[in-house]
């Protein structure tokens, strides 16, 4: 999305200069999939279904390119830069509707950002405490350091730093080379301890749940790796030919993304049993015992941590831009209070809406931490693709809704069938059948986060109606990411 700041949509304002091609959009949408989400959850869908870790992730993928066949149709038609909010908006034409679709996506970032934040933290920590020694890594250092990154994070966002291409280029790199790392310290482990490589074929699950219950419950988990393709929409003013090059590109990085998720699943299962894949409790991840485990003659797990704080770092970054700008956003539309909008002299940043969201993202984290029944990184990597799935399906019906509005002939169309099945996929898969109970805490974060929104929402709309004499409504939806 663009990170200039804008005062809303004028006959004189310029468009996007478009600079990307189709290499430099798959390395983006590549690279926005490969962020936290494989360190997060591989662990968790391994200790689920066993040996069929890598199914659920092909399930998610499935389930995501349905929605992608949305996303594709409704970006060719629509090519501005808002995304969701604004498919709805266009669908629907409730202005609370389209603010509550805005606010979820604003949600679900702040979430993801957590998330990233908690693991770089543990991550970081782990490294320093193998390379010096000595470094404390207990669940307050681990709070501490990643309460200190948000700030990092909105100390950046405050200097005006976009999305730079180059620059997710480099972190795209790193991210394939951690992967990658793993990967193949899983075939090494396979080739030199003779593991049977039927084992991935064998599903086991410590509850006794049946397959299928199991198997639902690990896809919603692999759903937050997943995520991340929706947000290559919002650089479609700034690519060459969209209507050509987006449908192709996105598909691929969604195919290079699940390919590297399966191959990483089948590692872990190759290289640690499942009675203790299903019994970690470790910090820092599953993937990282991988690299001790598997490779324990070599240096390599020293380097590994910091590899993976440079990938779940880009996460945390796009995340809270993304959010901070549709606050931003929002509030220069007059649908959230008015003082969210204010910008940083000089820098022209929107240093309102930064501190706004660095302060829930701050409260998630510590409230979450606090939970003794879930730990962080769960419940925030849940509700995150819990939002996403809600959204998601809204996507879905936007696209079936849309169809009496016809597009242009270059338009990408997608089969009727298939937005319905991804509307139903994903509103299955957001229901509570698809988590254990101890794990419904995500509906308690979402409904809590949508509630500081829709106050909000209430106090703007009594000031715009009491004071200003005005309805609240969005005036350009199309303009909610500037």
């Amino acid at each position: 999305m663009s990170t200039e700041v804008s005062a809303g949509r004028t006959g004189h304002e310029p468009e996007l200069k478009r600079v990307m091609g189709p290499k430099l959009l798959l390395l983006f949408i590549v690279g926005d999939i490969l962020g936290a989400g494989v360190y997060a959850v591989t662990g968790d869908i391994a200790g689920e279904v066993g040996g069929l870790a890598w199914m659920p992730f092909l399930i998610a993928f499935a389930v995501a390119t349905l929605t992608a066949f949305s996303y594709l149709e409704l970006v060719t038609k629509y090519p501005q830069a808002a995304g969701a909010a604004l498919y709805a908006h266009k669908a629907f034409g409730l202005h609370f509707v389209t603010f509550l679709v805005a606010f979820t996506v604003v949600c679900s970032g702040i979430t993801s950002a957590s998330t990233s934040s908690n693991l770089l933290a543990a991550n970081l920590l782990a490294g320093l405490d193998a390379t010096v020694g000595g470094v404390p890594t207990s669940t307050g250092a681990t709070l501490a350091v990643a309460l200190g990154f948000m700030l990092l994070l909105a100390a950046i966002n405050l200097r005006g730093v976009g999305e730079s291409v180059k620059f997710n280029v480099v972190l795209t790199l790193v991210e394939i080379t951690a992967l990658a790392i793993v990967i193949l310290i899983g075939f090494y482990a396979m080739a030199t301890n003779g593991v049977d490589a039927s084992q991935i074929m064998v599903f086991e699950n410590a509850n006794d749940r049946g397959m299928f219950a199991a198997v639902t419950i690990a896809t919603a988990i692999a759903f937050f790796s997943m995520v991340g393709f929706e947000d290559s929409v919002n650089m479609v003013e700034e690519c060459h030919e969209p209507a050509k090059i987006f449908p192709r590109t996105m598909f691929t990085g969604l195919g290079i993304a699940v390919v590297i998720y399966m191959l990483v699943a089948v590692s872990v299962v190759m290289v640690l049993p499942i009675g203790d894949i299903q019994n970690f409790d470790g910090e820092t991840g599953i993937l990282l015992e991988v690299v001790k485990t598997g490779a324990p003659g070599f240096p390599v797990d020293t380097i590994f941590p910091f590899l993976t704080v440079f990938a779940v770092a880009n996460t945390a970054l796009i995340n809270m831009l993304m959010a901070s700008r549709l606050i931003y956003g929002m509030a220069r539309q007059d649908v959230l209070p008015r003082s969210l909008g204010k910008v940083l002299p000089g820098r022209r940043t929107p240093w309102a809406a930064i501190a706004f969201t660095t302060l829930l993202a701050f409260g998630l984290i510590y409230v979450v931490t606090e939970q003794a029944e879930s730990s962080i990184v769960e419940s925030l990597a849940g509700t995150t693709g819990l939002l996403l799935l809600i959204v998601f399906t809204i996507v879905n019906v936007a696209c079936l809704v849309l169809r009496r509005d016809h597009g242009t002939e270059r338009q990408f169309k997608a089969p009727t069938v298939i937005p319905v099945v991804g509307a139903v996929a994903c509103a299955f898969l957001a229901g509570p059948w698809a988590r254990d109970p101890e794990d419904w805490i995500q509906y308690k974060i979402g409904a809590g986060l949508l509630a500081v929104g829709i106050v909000l929402w209430a106090l703007t709309w009594f000031t715009n109606r009491g004071i200003r004499a005005q309805r609240t409504g969005f005036r350009h939806p199309e303009d909610l990411d500037r």
